[in-house]
């Protein structure tokens, strides 16, 4: 369905001047804790509502009633990409039903019951976890702004809004020297991004042809890039591909595992692999970003995202 000019209450006229907008239809659906569960660093809270740049637009999200409100400065034609992101049509329930009813996966659910797996552009996440190695969140966004600013395209934003990049492409980030990488804040993770970037422009690694590969065998694949170990391997595979028996084991998960499964025990990193494999069920990616949520906002710490 195309966008149509819109002075619908629901965005005012003054944030977005007459925006084009669209209803998707969502049930059970958190859009807040979604966007803000540390998969995504590209969005920002403006009111009631969520601001962020996804592939060539800027768009703005606000959770209603009946759905999840878009809308945009520009027309346009097919929505899918959205619904694509957003994982509107996936059918929670379904999916927490394999989880297990276990006391901590229970109450974790409970505290979030809405939150939803984002899908997002491969080459964008790879190179946002990349970036996100003992990073906290905030930093992590400041990075990916910084970056895109000096090597993204311009895209269209509303009148009064702050300048809008897209993040750079492969080819965009090959090109740059490690110098200028650095520049952005990223420190050491320069070379590693760099290093993708040329392997995934010189098509030595086709991220497209992942979706093909067996999760075990897409992820054998990603770690042969430089910097990308097993987790960083595996929130691709969750967040960009929809593998989701993924279980990405950073800190937070490896302390919500221990606290709430193995209280008072010595654990190895080893068991707790073994656990997850097989305690989870299908949707193990999914109970992870539960227990990950539930442990960032159970302490309600601003902490590194996806620590190793």
């Amino acid at each position: 369905m195309p966008s149509t000019p819109c002075a619908d209450p629901g965005f005012p006229t003054t944030d977005l001047e007459v925006p084009f907008q669209l209803l998707l239809p969502a049930h059970d659906y958190d859009l807040g804790a979604t966007l803000d569960s540390g998969q995504a660093f590209r969005w920002r809270q403006n009111g009631d509502g969520w601001e962020g740049i996804l592939g060539r637009h800027f768009i703005r999200l606000k959770q209603t009633a009946d759905g999840i409100l878009a809308a945009t400065p520009n027309p346009v034609e097919n929505w899918d990409w959205l619904r694509h992101f957003l994982q509107v049509e996936t059918r929670l329930a379904d999916i927490l039903a394999t989880f297990p009813t276990d006391g901590p996966m229970t109450a974790a659910v409970t505290s979030c019951p809405g939150l939803r797996l984002l899908r997002q552009d491969p080459w964008d996440c790879l190179s946002s976890f990349i970036l996100s190695s003992t990073k906290q969140i905030v930093q992590i966004r400041q990075i990916i702004e910084v970056l895109s600013e000096r090597f993204g395209d311009t895209i269209p934003v509303p009148h009064g809004v702050q300048p809008a990049f897209t993040f750079p492409t492969s080819a965009q980030i090959a090109a740059a020297s490690e110098a200028d990488l650095r520049a952005c804040k990223m420190g050491f993770r320069a070379p590693g991004l760099r290093a993708a970037a040329r392997e995934i422009d010189s098509g030595r690694l086709d991220l497209e042809s992942l979706r093909k590969f067996s999760y075990g065998a897409a992820r054998e694949k990603l770690k042969t890039l430089h910097g990308v170990g097993g987790k960083i391997a595996d929130c691709v595979l969750l967040f960009a591909y929809g593998f989701d028996s993924a279980f990405p084991l950073d800190v937070w998960v490896k302390r919500a595992m221990r606290e709430l499964y193995f209280p008072k025990r010595r654990v190895t990193d080893q068991r707790l692999a073994r656990f997850s494999a097989t305690h989870f069920g299908p949707h193990a990616g999914y109970a992870q970003q539960y227990l990950f949520h539930y442990m960032r906002t159970k302490y309600r710490v601003r902490f590194a995202s996806r620590q190793d």
